[in-house]
């Protein structure tokens, strides 16, 4: 019988290094590695790592150069070559590097300090990891949560998505608004809405959202503070482009004021805006005390001062009673261009 020859070309896997493996892993140009031994002097970047600082290989390697690529706001964070040297200190770090051509990547910094058996630090080795993209849909996320909380404060327009309809998994502001918690919600997803309306919104909102495209509904929703207002409930499906069912994109916005007005319900667009600073404002034109806005409210004084700290959101059962005391002494809350509230005293 007849034995393959073992040393053909392609036959088994060459004998691969470890600088072989981050070749590999450096090409594609995400990361890249340092040493700098104390006994020589001697340091050394990889190809990698050049390539990820933006800089040439006939550049000599060095710590200082190397530290002084790091954005200014960041280099406190970093430790010195004295204290990597003569302590054997070097931690992990996420910092900025600007580039000589100007453009900025957000780096991951790690590495080790080799130490001798009586304890003198002998050489480092470290290696840098681009997080940029990573970084960069943190900060599109945490851009997203405050935008998405600002039009729910403003305006009370709220966004969620869902993965199937009935909707359930409204955002904090949304829960806030209607006083119910998330719990509440996924128990009865009508929760929101007034009893009254259950029955139509049970049978017409599954016979619309079984037609897979976008539609909307108007239900008068329970407001945290008493009463009901009528609201938009916009459903848009969305597809991954697979055969798979879509998710769904709801975006609710409250009616316009003439259509609130048709159905008897007060708008709360500047109940819900009010803060703390409103109601220390409203107090201090009436040159009134936090113990003479209690007594009036029939609320206790450390509830008045959690209300004017915002440490009491708009669900607050207490919240109304102290809005009703300072309107019946003459304060006019006022939501003005741009969702900015005004206060002032009547004449």
């Amino acid at each position: 019988m007849n034995r393959p020859a073992s040393n053909q070309a392609g036959s088994r896997p060459a004998d691969t290094s470890s600088h072989d493996f981050m070749r590999l892993i450096e090409a594609f140009g995400l990361t890249g590695a340092w040493h700098w031994d104390f006994v020589t002097g001697r340091q050394i970047w990889s190809s990698g790592l050049y390539r990820l600082l933006g800089i040439p290989e006939s550049e000599p390697a060095s710590y200082e150069r190397l530290i002084g690529l790091v954005h200014p706001a960041d280099r406190d964070v970093l430790e010195d070559a004295v204290q990597i040297v003569q302590a054997g200190i070097f931690g992990s770090h996420t910092v900025r590097l600007i580039r000589p051509d100007g453009t900025a990547r957000t780096v991951v910094s790690q590495g080790e300090v080799f130490f001798s058996g009586d304890g003198r630090p002998l050489a480092v080795s470290g290696v840098l990891l681009d997080v940029t993209d990573r970084e960069r849909l943190a900060e599109l996320h945490r851009r997203e949560q405050q935008r998405r909380a600002s039009l729910a404060r403003q305006a009370q327009v709220f966004i969620c998505t869902e993965a199937t309809l009935p909707p359930t998994e409204y955002g904090s502001e949304f829960l806030a608004l209607v006083g119910l918690s998330r719990d509440e919600v996924r128990e009865n997803w009508l929760s929101p809405i007034v009893p009254e309306e259950w029955p139509r919104w049970r049978d017409e909102l599954p016979r619309l959202a079984a037609a897979g495209r976008p539609f909307s509904i108007t239900p008068t929703l329970r407001l945290a503070g008493g009463g009901a207002a009528p609201f938009r409930m916009t459903m848009v499906p969305l597809s991954d482009g697979t055969a798979g069912p879509p998710c769904w994109t709801v975006v609710i916005t409250p009616l316009e004021l003439d259509a609130v007005a048709a159905r008897g319900a007060l708008p709360r667009r500047v109940e819900h805006a009010i803060e703390g600073c409103h109601l220390r404002a409203a107090r201090g034109l009436l040159d009134w005390t936090l113990n003479d806005l209690a007594r009036a409210s029939g609320v206790s004084l450390s509830t008045v001062r959690r209300l004017e700290e915002d440490s009491e959101g708009p669900a607050s059962r207490s919240r109304p009673h102290v809005l009703a005391a300072l309107r019946s002494a003459g304060i006019v809350f006022t939501l003005v261009e741009g969702g900015t509230v005004a206060v002032a005293r009547a004449e």
